[in-house]
């Protein structure tokens, strides 16, 4: 098995973060994970992104052309990269503020509201993790479980009161990406 992700959005959307903890879930989980970030004067408000590479096997490069899944939640990330999408691979987007849809035939494509999902939560920061779930359930590449086991180990003993309301949202993407075959 071998995931080579790109998560792309604007500053503060939590790009890096859903990076994080795929990456940091895939180490605890036993697997050769990479973790890049690529941002700089975009963090906030301008276009980042993240790839993240997760194998049973060692990883050869965080540097990457193309791309097996490719999750974008803004329409400038998604402008950019269906493109590098690999023919048969996955478009996971947020569709609630994308509106010009992509156009491939190619790949798999995944259209999640995500946050409209995480306002129904009370919460739009809930957003990426719905967008996460949504990658597992396709991927099959890391477990829900695991995410809530790194959750317990990278945040704050103060904020371990969000992790039900993280896993409500991992379950919301999951159903919603289960639901579309």
């Amino acid at each position: 098995m071998l995931q080579e992700v790109m998560f792309s959005g604007f500053g503060g959307q939590g790009v890096l973060t859903i990076a994080k903890n795929l990456s940091y879930t895939a180490m605890i989980e036993g697997k050769q994970t990479c973790w890049m970030p690529t941002y700089g004067p975009e963090m906030r408000g301008g276009t980042c992104g993240c790839t993240v590479s997760v194998s049973d096997k060692p990883v050869s490069s965080p540097i990457l052309e193309r791309y097996s899944t490719v999750v974008a939640l803004n329409q400038p990330s998604l402008d950019k990269y269906e493109s590098k999408v690999n023919p048969g691979g996955l478009l996971i987007w947020e569709s609630t503020n994308i509106h010009k849809a992509p156009t491939r035939t190619d790949i798999k494509i995944v259209p999640i509201p995500a946050y409209e999902e995480a306002n129904k939560l009370g919460n739009p920061l809930m957003m990426g993790m719905i967008l996460l779930g949504a990658f597992i359930q396709k991927t099959d590449a890391i477990s829900i479980e695991g995410v809530l086991n790194a959750l317990k180990k990278t945040l704050p003993e103060r904020r371990h009161n969000l992790i039900p309301l993280n896993k409500e949202a991992l379950q919301r993407g999951y159903d919603l990406a289960a639901a579309i075959k």
